[in-house]
């Protein structure tokens, strides 16, 4: 199965131009899509559904959408009718088979006094792969610094380790199962992860040993067998390898390029031997983001996945 992670950055290219049918072009080839800074009713896009754009240009996907900023965004048509309606900015999950289940997660906010600080969500979907059922999130993490991300990677953490254990959207049993409450059976809660996102973290920073694991100069990286593997490296790439955002891409002069690795694809332990390939899209300019492309063997030849 094909992966992909893009932060499209509400459809705005390198170009200056708002483009959701070029941001679709680019994703359109995967069979799970995560999105980040999808926007809903701003005036800097054109007080576009965006949302509903992207769904109506990609109709072979489900999908579930998570805001993190919700606020007021309603007005009176000319005949006095409340329109109701939020300008909401967040991350997407799109997958070519079901999504059997969806949470959304309020990440910790820094409440900073004049530097731009929005609310943030970790999107989550449950999907039905060959192999079984695994868990996917879309998240984009805080830009200002590593201490205001530091709690939002502390909070994923804690989701990850609590999700098998608490179970399904439902769990257990009910006392009236005529009632409709148990109507499709328990929806699973599976052990196996992919996270996917614009993490706003480099490969030798201390946010990435909190997901990955710390390094050892003598060991080499040490992965937790209940933590994450980063997909890139389980694909054959170095850490310090890949560009995904060029903060100076314009620029010509010698020595002021910034290319930096900040998205990306993390599996958790038990699916890092089926990852078969990653690349990044340098070609794509419908963001200031690159697309993070994984493949993922989930081929029903496979070995189920456990959990």
């Amino acid at each position: 199965m094909k992966f992909v992670t893009y932060n499209i950055q509400y459809g705005l290219g390198r170009d200056g131009r708002y483009d959701l049918d070029r941001t679709a072009r680019v994703v359109e080839g995967a069979d799970v899509i995560a999105l980040q800074e999808v926007e809903r009713f701003w005036k800097r896009s054109g007080m576009a559904d965006q949302v509903a754009e992207l769904t109506d240009r990609l109709p072979d996907h489900y999908w579930v959408f998570g805001p993190g900023l919700d606020v007021d965004a309603s007005y009176r048509d000319e005949s006095g009718h409340l329109v109701n309606r939020r300008r909401q900015h967040g991350t997407m999950l799109m997958s070519r088979t079901p999504i059997i289940s969806s949470r959304s997660f309020p990440l910790p906010k820094y409440g900073a006094l004049k530097q731009y600080s929005k609310h943030l969500a970790l999107l989550e979907g449950v999907i039905k792969t060959p192999a079984g059922p695994i868990r996917l999130y879309s998240v984009h993490l805080n830009v200002l610094s590593k201490d205001t991300r530091a709690p939002q990677i502390e909070a994923i953490l804690n989701v990850h380790a609590r999700a098998s254990g608490e179970g399904g959207a439902w769990s257990g049993g009910h006392p009236k199962p005529a009632s409709g409450w148990t109507e499709g059976g328990e929806p699973p809660m599976p052990r196996e992860v992919v996270l996917m996102g614009d993490m706003n973290i480099t490969p030798d920073s201390s946010e990435y040993d909190s997901f990955i694991g710390p390094m050892s100069p003598r060991h080499g990286r040490l992965n937790r067998r209940d933590g994450f593997v980063d997909a890139w490296v389980a694909a054959g790439h170095a850490e310090d390898e890949g560009v995904t955002y060029q903060a100076n891409a314009e620029s010509t002069e010698p020595g002021q390029e910034d290319g930096r690795r900040l998205d990306y694809c993390f599996v958790t332990a038990g699916l890092a031997d089926r990852v078969c390939g990653a690349h990044i899209d340098q070609v794509a300019d419908a963001s200031d983001h690159q697309p993070l492309w994984v493949d993922i063997d989930l081929d029903d030849a496979s070995p189920p996945l456990s959990g």
